[in-house]
């Protein structure tokens, strides 16, 4: 681990150390877990990301010929799939 040192505001302090004592942790792991949480949100693919990797499944799945109860007979169908 790298150590840094960071400035708070009051609120902000008292926040985190009542949260700490709660929950039986160091600040330091709160402000951690923090951080990681903003750099997964921040990371969020962008809609358009998302568009082009929902454009790129389509059409990898097998048509089943004539299957009209693929959804209530799922289970069928992946049998024979994976069977083969």
């Amino acid at each position: 681990m790298i150590r840094t040192q960071i400035q708070l505001e009051e609120v902000q302090y008292k926040k985190l150390k009542e949260m700490s004592v709660e929950r039986e942790v160091s600040m330091a792991h709160l402000i951690r877990e923090s951080v990681a949480a903003y750099l997964v949100k921040i990371n969020k693919p962008s809609p358009e990301e998302l568009r082009q990797r929902a454009l790129g499944i389509i059409g990898i799945a097998q048509d089943i010929e004539g299957a009209t109860d693929v959804a209530e007979n799922h289970d069928h169908y992946l049998e024979e799939i994976y069977g083969q």
